[in-house]
Parts: C-alpha cells; sequence; structure tokens
C-alpha cells in the first residue's frame, strides 16, 4: 500500500457513481436513525431536539469510520456531510412553513401536572416513570405536587415547573423515593390521601380503603401540605 495515494484516499476502488448510492445510502440511514429515536422516547436528550441528536448520531458515525479505517474513502464520507445538510435544510424549511410536520420532528411540549395533580391520561399514554419525573422534581425544589401549578415536559427532555404562591398549596402526592413513603390499603386516621399511582386526592376515614376511580389502584399515601420553602 501506498501512503498518499490520492486515488486510494479520495474513491479507493469505487466508482465516481458511488456518491450517489452513498446520497441514498444516507437518506435510508437518516430515516432508520430517526425512527428509532422517535419510537425509543426523547427522555435523557438534555439541550437539544430529538432532531438536532439525530444528525449528531448519523454525521458521528461517518465521520468515525473514516478516522479510523485506511480503506474508507473520503468523498463518499464528504458526500454523506453534503446530503446530511441539503436534508436538514430541507427539513427545517418544511418545519417552519408547516407546524404539523415540526410537532412531529421535533416534537411538542407535554403538561405532565396541572393543578397539583397528574395529567394522568398523558402520562400514561407517554409511559412516564414515576422514579425519573419525581427526581426531575426534586431537583426543582419540590416536596409533593400539591406545590405545583404546572409541570411541562419541553422538547429537549427537560422539565419546566410553576409553583403555586404559597397560600394556594394544595394537598398533594409526595415526591420522595419510594423507599421513603409508606403505601397504605386502609387510611390509618381521617385525612386527605393521594393515590400513588394517579396522584388523585381523595379523603378517608381511619381504617377506610378505596379504591381509586381513575387508575383503579388501591394503594394510598398520606397527601402532604407542606409550603415549599426557597
Amino acid at each position: 500500500m501506498k501512503a498518499f495515494d490520492l486515488q486510494r484516499m479520495a474513491l479507493d476502488k469505487f466508482p465516481l457513481e458511488f456518491l450517489a448510492e452513498v446520497a441514498a445510502r444516507c437518506l435510508f440511514t437518516f430515516v432508520l436513525v430517526f425512527l428509532f429515536l422517535k419510537v425509543s422516547g426523547r427522555r435523557g436528550v438534555r439541550q437539544m431536539s430529538l432532531f438536532e441528536v439525530l444528525i449528531i448520531l448519523t454525521l458521528g458515525s461517518a465521520a468515525g469510520d473514516v478516522t479510523f479505517y485506511d480503506d474508507v474513502p473520503l468523498l463518499p464520507v464528504f458526500m454523506v456531510f453534503a446530503s446530511i445538510m441539503v436534508f436538514y435544510r430541507l427539513a427545517t424549511k418544511l418545519m417552519s412553513y408547516n407546524r404539523h410536520v415540526q410537532n412531529w420532528m421535533e416534537g411538542k411540549p407535554l403538561m405532565l401536572v396541572r393543578n397539583g395533580q397528574f395529567e394522568w391520561k398523558t402520562m400514561k399514554k407517554r409511559n412516564i416513570t414515576h422514579d425519573e419525573f419525581f427526581m426531575e422534581l426534586r431537583l426543582a425544589g419540590v416536596e409533593h405536587l400539591g406545590q405545583v401549578r404546572l409541570a411541562v415536559l419541553e422538547v429537549n427532555g427537560g422539565i419546566s415547573v410553576f409553583f403555586f404562591e404559597p397560600e394556594e398549596v394544595k394537598p398533594g402526592l409526595p415526591v420522595m423515593p419510594a423507599d421513603y413513603i409508606t403505601f397504605m390499603t386502609r387510611a390509618t386516621k381521617e385525612g386527605d390521601y393521594a393515590c400513588h399511582q394517579c396522584s388523585l386526592i381523595h379523603h378517608l376515614k381511619a381504617g377506610e380503603s378505596y379504591q381509586c376511580p381513575q387508575c383503579k389502584s388501591d394503594k394510598w399515601v398520606a397527601a402532604l401540605t407542606h409550603r415549599r420553602v426557597g
């Protein structure tokens, strides 16, 4: 093998027409990676939309191969970057003209908590786990859902939290880790209890058991009413 062989570095054994195949391969992998990210969900993707992560993954794979393998020619890799850039420009232009396309490709904010309780249909449909969501709320200084007026899942995976005024705080489901919460099927004393699954608040008498009418769970947690500090 001859070092700095321009023919090998540019196209190796491939004909010039192979560049068109590279563009077609780019479109295929572009769509494939996007659909994978779309189906797998957007949680864990911070500071970027799904579409931006798609660009990074696709270009990163193309750039990585040419860095390590001497049999990967340079011009097809350049074609990958050029093709992805064209696809990106066309997609962003299409999104700027069509709100529905933008929502489908980049997603849209989701309301997860409203007036101190889960938007249960949204939580169930999106299969959002309590542990992950509660961690985000704790990092925002939330002790229980009754302190939260609105919580919104943003398109970059972050959660925006809007609080009640102190005098407006409602009874709410604690957001502490499960090991620090006592779950019960029968009230130990009279008071407000939160469904551990959907956060619905219900007043129970001492010794009373009750099935949640919203999610059908029979496990309850003593609701907290503490005001937020700080």
